[in-house]
């Protein structure tokens, strides 16, 4: 039985990769309803170990760092859940949360923008002559997202062998921050009335979306699941659709290179979707489930994100360790800014968690960081990524001039 196991570990096999997954999911959940269960998630919130059990898993080898499904759940199943996250969606509410959710946006990048330099002064000794080209295209992921990070790679001019390294220290850092943050959904409460916080608009904006799902609740039946589906899935498809056409028909006369990446637009789209749906009849299907299904989806692309971290590799190679001591003090001070500024307008957690995910994890992560505050909220996430994707070239840039200023060069 030992050496079958050894024999077929990884299990890579993207049906197996899939099901240890939910297997894992599901144990996770079912450990949560038990009365042990419910003191440990009282100290560390479930969507913690929604993403680190997974990562023990392929660091054990049990799964692999690098599937098809991980992949897929990220193309296919993050915008499908959003359109049912979305679909409850009060959008005076959201309007109604005010201007603190940009400017935490704008400290989160302006974190980015200052803390490389700073760590590029403090570890200039050690790292590599060539470290500057790769912070500078690590400062595009932490504001816009990988296609920031290609581009602006690209304008510094790095080395192959520098981008694999900036790559090690992108999913190390970001990673373990996205996990503190989660961490800190847990205790959004807590946080708040130590800050002083005012969450009144949050607040509101939960009852008011409690109060519609308990006046539309009812026992889901099969049309209606697959009503849910249907609407998910033909919306993430004419997303990508219209993320790819609206991606090459809409490029700069002068360098040929697209306004927003197809990505981008995809994320654009299906929110917009969502939302005109979120004002029709249509939204009375969250009384029969929409979200939860969409918290599924949700849920799935957490574990595929942590199995996909890879850990280990941090410790394989010496110019990595600098610059992974780099990249923990760039991100200190990004937090520390955040803070700062948080603690200055008394912007509450939920505010500081999804400005600064907006900017490290970009569409793709900011949120499930807002949904782990609470579901209603993921769109606050997409729009703010989308923001700093558009802020992530510019700012990159500016990145750029400072890291070079800091390096000498």
């Amino acid at each position: 039985m030992t050496d079958w196991i050894q024999a077929n570990l990884p299990i890579d096999d993207p049906v197996g990769v899939l099901a240890i997954l939910l297997a894992t999911l599901a144990l996770i959940f079912w450990f949560g309803e038990r009365a042990f269960g419910k003191k440990v998630y009282g100290i560390v919130p479930k969507l913690v170990f929604c993403y680190f059990v997974p990562t023990l898993l392929a660091t054990a080898g049990i799964i692999p760092h690098e599937s098809v499904v991980y992949a897929w759940i990220k193309t296919y199943l993050l915008p499908a859940s959003l359109v049912l996250l979305i679909l409850a969606l009060d959008l005076p509410g959201i309007v109604r949360l005010g201007p603190k959710a940009i400017i935490m946006l704008l400290a989160g990048t302006a974190g980015v923008v200052i803390g490389a330099p700073i760590a590029m002064l403090i570890f200039k000794g050690v790292l590599p002559e060539d470290a500057w080209r790769g912070m500078t295209a690590l400062s595009g992921s932490w504001i816009g997202g990988g296609a920031n990070f290609v581009a602006l790679g690209q304008v510094a001019k790095i080395t192959p062998e520098m981008l694999g390294l900036m790559v090690i220290v992108d999913v190390a850092v970001a990673n373990v921050w996205m996990a503190v943050l989660l961490f800190c959904a847990g205790k959004q409460e807590a946080i708040d009335r130590w800050t002083g916080a005012d969450t009144s608009a949050i607040d509101d904006l939960k009852r008011r979306v409690e109060a519609f799902e308990a006046e539309h609740a009812r026992m889901p039946s099969l049309t209606d699941y697959l009503a849910m589906l249907a609407i998910a899935f033909v919306g993430t498809w004419i997303a990508i659709i219209g993320g790819d056409w609206l991606a090459a028909a809409l490029v700069s006369p002068e360098t040929g290179e697209p306004f927003l990446g197809a990505t981008v637009w995809k994320f654009i789209i299906v929110t917009t979707l969502a939302l005109i749906l979120s004002t029709t009849r249509v939204r009375r299907l969250d009384g029969a489930g929409a979200s939860r299904v969409g918290s599924v989806f949700l849920y799935l692309l957490v574990a595929s994100i942590g199995a996909h971290a890879d850990f280990a590799k941090m410790f394989q190679d010496e110019g990595a360790k600098w610059l992974l001591a780099a990249g923990a003090v760039w991100m200190l001070v990004h937090v520390a800014i955040l803070l700062g500024v948080g603690r200055l307008i008394k912007a509450p957690i939920f505010f500081v968690a999804v400005g600064s995910q907006a900017n490290i994890g970009g569409a793709a992560s900011a949120p499930i960081v807002a949904s782990a505050f609470h579901p209603t909220l993921a769109p606050v996430g997409v729009l703010l990524a989308v923001a700093g994707y558009v802020l992530g070239t510019y700012a990159g840039l500016l990145c750029m001039v400072l890291l070079k200023l800091a390096a000498g060069v």
